[in-house]
């Protein structure tokens, strides 16, 4: 008995002296520096536009991470805006820090939650100065409190007193100018360094329904922006006009009405504003591509209000849910493309379009890319508006409900094949246990459901899948230029949809305060809309739930596609598995062949291979990361950056938070 005592002692010991051995192995992995090679030699590059260039490519030449060292990307720093809401305070909206840093003379500019607009000094995260445009936060802005960027402008000339500019949008409805170098105001420009962009728009119903989420683009001396409109309001919501202004004075240089040629519309006189723009209108409230060679701003518009019923458009939304080609220097439509007929689904065009140019038939092409919340992707003829990928007009479901005319078909793009599902049966039900499975299976089979496109019905809740959330949103797509590789992201998520008679509006209201259901006034119905979730607040459908994918630009083919992000955040147990999950923001790819991306819901910044979607490094972010990152690297003796937003989002429910984080080699 007492040797069995010592010999369990002396196993005891040597148990513990390997557990210390263990811990003082991983104590020293974990602090003591980690000394990388740092390639000098390559490119430098800036991050100078929204999109990197004005096009939108999200692409940089830059070499110095790789994927071979990408492993060994560590904080260099971190800067705090101080600007979060959850919204139940004083504070009516929450916030959502969707911003992409741009990168020019040598600052580091964004926009908080709040409009403030903050310079910072790239290499070490310094405040430089900070601008507070002071809107007014008791208000519950539609579109939450959000700015997804700023805009930089220089003086070819040399002779202006503020010769470089950033431009800002505001949630309160401004433009505002600042001097790029000290952040005043530039005087010289509107009304004391703002334009009132509500003026001439029609009349809000409360503060708030008109707002500003894209930062301007600029094109010479025009600065252009659209407008973000509350959905699902009234007929006669405020208009979608788009406007440019002259950089310099802000003097009025262009409008475009969004309402139809004559002899496309139908219906009875439209109402319009006193300055004589069309009500209730598409708006465009995504951001813009510039190409500057062809004079051409590339407009992503969406669909007239409301969303779900378009009985009374009679012809309004010929301009809706389309890429538009406009003059920049006079705002003349040149071509438009639309890629969804009579849109009842809210899938407006959603993100930036992006500019390449890939080759067809031994020829080189100047193509403008369209991502879809369907999951569709338009490859477009920059110059005519054309398909370079053949697009089939293919029939869809038709509507049920009086007064409704829908489309008898709509586009679909033979090549790149969908990135999402665009059918969900009741035995795909999802869920983690045959109980959950079942409920799910259940679900989806008591909704109205004939595929993509099935119309919204009265008193009858149809499935809408995919959702209005993406396939692609806000966060847009990434070109490689060089490898003629497209990067996407998508998600993958259904909705229930359902239209109620005016009558019944009010009681229903009533009785379903936590509910999205909105009035449409000037139809005959409101409507209700509402996430395909499992008691377990998991997707009905299954995984997954979001992906990440590349395609091949001369074919058009998926090259591959991957699950996106683990149900760690989001899932009843923190369980890091790689279901793949919805996600907001957009990919950056570098010419030395990485993607990085945040978005998903988990609360990361990602690495992955373009070559193969192999997931090389990730980084955890103290907030969801649901915004688009930008890199940079300023000199031959300098790191490269990589620099993301993590500020959360409070509509996607992801942790709130106020930082922003560069990330670099050691």
């Amino acid at each position: 008995m007492a040797t069995q005592r010592k010999a369990k002692r002396s196993a005891w010991r040597i148990l513990l002296r390997l557990l210390v051995f263990v811990a003082v192995a991983y104590l020293a992995w974990y602090f003591w520096p980690v000394h990388v090679r740092i390639a000098m030699d390559g490119p430098t590059a800036t991050w100078p536009d929204y999109g990197n260039d004005k096009g939108g490519s999200r692409y940089s030449p830059l070499t110095q991470i790789t994927p071979a060292n990408v492993k060994y990307l560590q904080k260099a720093w971190e800067y705090h805006t101080g600007d979060v809401s959850d919204g139940k305070g004083a504070i009516k909206a929450t916030s959502a820090f969707e911003a992409t840093p741009i990168l020019n003379d040598g600052r580091l500019y964004f926009p908080s939650p709040f409009n403030k607009i903050i310079a910072l000094d790239p290499e070490t995260g310094k405040e430089i100065w900070k601008y507070d445009p002071k809107i007014d936060l008791s208000v519950r802005y539609s579109n939450q409190l959000t700015s997804r960027g700023v805009t930089y402008w220089e003086d070819a000339s040399g002779v202006d007193p503020h010769p470089k500019r950033i431009f800002a949008a505001t949630c309160d409805g401004r433009l505002i100018a600042l001097d790029a170098v000290d952040g005043t105001p530039c005087k010289d420009f509107g009304s004391h360094g703002a334009v009132d962009l509500k003026r001439g728009v029609g009349e809000e119903r409360w503060i708030g329904e008109y707002q500003m989420t894209s930062p301007p683009a600029v094109a010479g001396d025009h600065v252009i922006l659209g407008s973000a409109v509350s959905d699902n309001q009234r007929v006669d919501a405020p208009s979608g006009v788009v406007r440019a202004y002259n950089a310099r004075t802000g003097a009025l240089a262009w409008t475009w009405d969004l309402a139809p040629p004559p002899d496309k519309y139908t219906g009875p006189a439209q109402p319009k504003t006193e300055e004589g723009y069309t009500l209730g209108t598409p708006n465009v409230w995504a951001q813009f591509s510039v190409d500057e060679e062809r004079d051409l701003v590339f407009m992503p518009t969406g669909n007239p209000a409301p969303d779900f019923y378009g009985g009374e458009r009679y012809g309004s939304d010929y301009y809706g849910s389309s890429v538009v080609a406009v003059r920049a220097s006079t705002g003349e439509v040149v071509w438009h493309f639309q890629t969804v007929h009579h849109d009842l689904w809210d899938y407006d065009v959603p993100c930036q379009p992006t500019l390449a140019t890939i080759m067809r038939d031994g020829r080189e092409v100047p193509v403008v890319i369209q991502a879809t919340k369907m999951g569709l992707i338009f490859v477009l003829n920059r110059e005519t508006g054309e398909p370079v990928f053949p697009v089939e007009e293919r029939p869809v479901p038709q509507s049920n409900v009086s007064g409704e005319q829908t489309s008898p078909t709509q586009p679909f793009p033979v090549k790149p094949a969908p990135l999402i599902p665009h059918t969900l049966s009741p035995d795909e039900g999802w869920g983690l246990t045959s109980s959950g499975k079942k409920e799910s299976h259940d679900r989806i089979a008591a909704l109205h459901y004939e595929g993509i496109y099935t119309p919204p019905r009265v008193n009858e809740p149809i499935l809408m899948f995919p959702g209005n959330a993406g396939g692609t949103n806000w966060g847009g797509v990434a070109v490689d230029p060089v490898r003629q590789t497209l990067v996407v992201n998508a998600s993958v998520l259904g909705f229930i949809v359902t239209l109620i008679p005016r009558a019944e509006f009010d009681e229903i209201k009533k009785n379903n305060p936590d509910a999205e259901i909105q009035r449409q006034d000037g139809t005959p119905y409101g409507m209700r809309r509402d996430y395909l979730l499992g008691s377990s607040g998991l997707p009905c459908n299954p995984p997954p739930w979001g992906t990440l994918a590349a395609i091949d630009l001369n074919t058009g083919d998926i090259a591959w596609q991957v699950p996106f992000g683990t149900v760690r955040d989001i899932a009843p147990v923190p369980i890091p598995i790689n279901y793949g999950v919805p996600n907001l923001g957009g990919p950056l790819v570098t010419a030395s062949g990485l993607i990085f991306i945040g978005a998903a819901m988990d609360d990361y910044i990602r690495a992955y291979d373009i070559e193969t979607g192999k997931e090389l490094w990730k980084g955890r972010l103290p907030a969801g990361g649901q915004a688009t990152p930008m890199t940079y690297r300023l000199r031959k003796d300098s790191k490269q950056y990589v620099v993301i937003a993590a500020g959360g989002h409070g509509r996607a429910g992801t942790k709130l938070g106020d930082s922003v984080i560069a990330y670099a080699l050691p």
